[in-house]
């Protein structure tokens, strides 16, 4: 540790909703849930008004939807959005110290000695200070949370113990004293498991665990993990900042509505996600070796497989190839929940086998687009079920404007699950042989422009409607119009810029 509390920990407050009510102005003050909408999604995300209902991340989509009272919104995530707001932020701590480690879309770690500051406690208190009214004047409202302590440790435990908009700087010295009173699933390395195992052993606080002998931590965890527990209840962490994070893997996983045990449906959904995985390959010039998968039964046992090549590759084919392989091996006669695929053991080229492509050929009849090859005379891509109608707040079908006029409340729901762009999947692709038309699927939250009404949001959808809340982050709370769902007057639209006034 440190000598001085020259660590901050800087963690934006339930930034997806967050930024969800800044530019929603009628969400602002409401419960906001961000996450897989339909079927089995999860929260990703729950505003501070949620959250006062018990609803927390990683929890059931269905759970929270209990949970909350009507009015409450429930909206697939724009990362686009979030990107653009993790962008300003993160440019803004860059300015503070040149070396910052961000760990995630809305949290960094800064190493204040790298700059020219006064690292005094009162010093680092005024300078965090300042940092929280920067991030909330350039990000248009989105508060932060900062801890600042000698270790990466205190610091991040700091940034959690007033949220939100909260501050908390550990002065040298009295690590302990703040540690020591927390609960132990405070620990970074606690889960779920290790908690109720320590709980078994009456061991409830940080204290208790750091009244445990080491031998008994390692009986009961593990050379490495009861090591680490029994150093972190010590409050010894001497962990640096890092200005670049090395990616360990690249994956994608989905959680099926209804469980899903045919063959030729699994390899197609195998196929999906192995493209989604090669994007993301190349979008960041990254190759790996090892490809794995991972199947979750109905009971919430998990599955995983792993092959590794002599050789990385990106090719989206490959990678299918080798999942389907990988699936092959597990019993998915029972149904499978969730599929997931990834790639491992990383690397910055490639330099694959000479005739990997060829080994290939006629394996796939026929390869959607996103694998680089020609597309498919079937439609291969869409929702991982058939869409449904839009359910209210109240657990009624939304049948646009009508049915909230009906329900006298103020319904913010639609089906389908997230999507990571502004862009609108279909249902139906148009090729010759077929004519169908693409029917945009609408999900809730996405930001849209009409061509007469402006810019706005997508209120609700289902039964072929689709409502839109027509407001932007600078306007008052604006009217609210149904449409029908292939209206040619409807478009995707990038997110509204918080930064100037429409």
């Amino acid at each position: 540790m440190r000598g001085e509390p020259s660590i901050l920990h800087v963690d934006l407050d339930a930034m997806f909703a967050a930024v969800e009510q800044r530019d929603k102005v009628s969400l602002r003050g409401r419960p906001v849930v961000v996450g897989g909408v339909a079927g089995r999604g999860v929260v990703s995300t729950a505003s501070y008004e949620a959250r006062a209902f018990g609803v927390r991340s990683a929890m059931p989509m269905a759970q929270a939807r209990r949970r909350c009272p009507p009015g409450t919104a429930y909206l697939s995530p724009r990362f686009a959005a979030y990107k653009r707001t993790s962008q300003v932020v993160m440019a803004l701590l860059a300015e503070v110290t040149p070396l910052v480690e961000q760990v995630s879309i809305d949290e960094a770690y800064l190493d204040l000695a790298a700059g020219d500051h006064d690292l005094t406690p009162g010093g680092v208190t005024e300078l965090a200070l300042r940092v929280k009214r920067d991030i909330a004047d350039a990000t248009g409202g989105v508060t932060g949370s900062i801890g600042a302590a000698s270790s990466k440790l205190l610091a991040k435990i700091g940034s959690e113990l007033r949220k939100p908009d909260g501050l908390t700087v550990v002065p040298p010295g009295e690590e302990l004293t703040v540690l020591h009173p927390l609960p132990v699933g405070a620990l970074g390395g606690v889960g779920p498991a290790t908690e109720q195992r320590l709980h078994r052993s009456g061991v409830r606080s940080v204290g208790d665990l750091a009244r445990i002998p080491l031998d008994d931590l390692v009986d009961w965890f593990g050379v490495a993990h009861g090591n680490g527990l029994f150093r972190l209840a010590r409050a010894e962490d001497n962990r640096q900042v890092v200005s670049e994070r090395e990616a360990k893997s690249v994956s994608a996983e989905e959680t099926f509505d209804v469980d899903l045990a045919d063959p030729a449906r699994l390899n197609r959904e195998l196929d999906l996600l192995a493209a989604r995985v090669a994007g993301r390959l190349r979008a960041g010039g990254l190759t790996g070796r090892t490809v794995n998968i991972k199947v979750r039964h109905p009971d919430f046992t998990t599955v995983t497989r792993a092959v590794t090549r002599d050789q990385p590759t990106d090719d989206g084919r490959l990678v299918a190839q080798l999942a389907r392989r990988l699936l092959a091996e597990v019993d998915t006669s029972g149904g499978v929940r969730l599929l997931g695929v990834g790639v491992s053991t990383l690397a910055d080229f490639a330099q694959d086998d000479l005739f990997s492509t060829g080994l290939l050929d006629g394996f796939f009849p026929s390869l959607p687009e996103a694998f680089g090859g020609p597309a498919s005379p079937e439609p291969v891509a869409g929702p991982a079920s058939p869409p449904e109608p839009a359910m209210s707040a109240a657990g009624e079908p939304d049948l646009g404007a009508a049915a909230v006029a009906l329900a006298g409340g103020d319904p913010v729901t639609a089906s389908g699950d997230e999507s990571a762009s502004g862009a609108t999947p279909a249902v139906g692709v148009a090729t010759p042989a077929t004519g169908v038309a693409p029917v945009p699927v609408w999900r809730p939250g996405q930001d849209v422009l009409h061509d007469d009404h402006g810019a706005g949001w997508v209120w609700g959808s289902g039964l072929g409607r689709v409502t839109v809340r027509f407001e932007g982050p600078h306007t008052p709370p604006g009217p609210v119009r149904t449409f029908a769902v292939d209206d040619p007057r409807l478009h995707p639209t990038d997110p509204p810029d918080w930064r100037l006034p429409t």
